[in-house]
């Protein structure tokens, strides 16, 4: 691996994929020097079928490693060259791959192989022998798709909740939630920890910081977003997007002479 940076190439998930799967990516990426980032939470759980030199994250190494959803950013540290396909599943995507309660790997990362054993090293595998990109991610594709249909089934209440969650931004309330659905609090948020991995209010500040952070990347003004995105104001917004993102609004929003450029 001569070149060094970072190259990708995503590929939208199949139909049988789509509703467990948001992000299907082959990457390989070299540096020069170790890249310290801080990764963002996000609404989704990140998986790494990778091999090559292993990451550090969260302070430990690990080639090819999953996690749940959480409610912090996470530091990473790529020291050497690598490469494999990013997979970003919905929290019910997860919850059938892993087959356990979500609230298991909450802000954590383990190793692909304590979760999917033997499984594990045979798609690394078989995706380290696949040197074409299109067809690593049409092979990740499919042996995903296959596992996770073959887990657990879900009742769609807990959905059917999140994709309401997402549609507003974040801004429903779980009293609303759980009252549309005839369910106690108590009971909603014991669901959601389960499938999702995070109370529902918890998961409204992820799913909003990351709608305020793609609107300040498309260029709309910060005071703009705090108010649609329901922050109390910029200060409250500011230190939702230190803890969730390891960053402030004007560190996403394009500077002037970023537009000029982009023009």
């Amino acid at each position: 691996m001569s070149t060094l940076g970072l190259a990708m190439v995503e590929a939208a998930p199949s139909a049988a994929l789509r509703p467990y799967v948001t992000r299907l990516c082959a990457y390989r990426e070299h540096y020069g020097s170790p890249v310290t980032r801080s990764e963002a939470a996000l609404p989704g759980a990140v998986l790494i079928l990778a091999f090559g030199t292993p990451m550090e994250v969260g302070g430990e190494r690990h080639t090819a490693f999953a996690g749940g959803l959480g409610d912090r950013f996470t530091v990473t540290r790529v020291s050497g060259p690598c490469e494999g396909v990013e997979v970003v599943l919905t929290p019910f995507g997860a919850r059938r791959l892993y087959g356990l309660p979500m609230r298991h790997l909450t802000n954590l990362t383990v190793p692909v192989g304590d979760l999917l054993g033997p499984w594990a090293d045979m798609v690394v595998g078989r995706l380290a022998e696949t040197r074409s990109w299109p067809e690593r991610l049409a092979l990740a594709d499919r042996l995903l798709a296959a596992r996770i249909h073959a887990g657990p089934a879900l009742g769609p209440e807990v959905p059917w909740a999140w994709a309401r969650l997402l549609a507003s931004g974040g801004r429903l309330s779980p009293p609303s939630l759980a009252e549309s659905l005839g369910w106690s609090h108590r009971h909603l948020v014991a669901r959601f920890q389960d499938q999702i991995g995070l109370p529902p209010k918890t998961a409204a500040r992820v799913i909003r910081f990351e709608r305020a952070a793609r609107l300040l990347r498309s260029g709309t003004p910060i005071a703009q977003v705090a108010a649609e995105c329901g922050f109390y104001d910029q200060a409250h917004m500011n230190r939702e997007f230190r803890v969730l993102g390891d960053t402030t609004p004007g560190q996403i929003h394009p500077r002037p002479e970023d537009e000029g450029r982009a023009s």
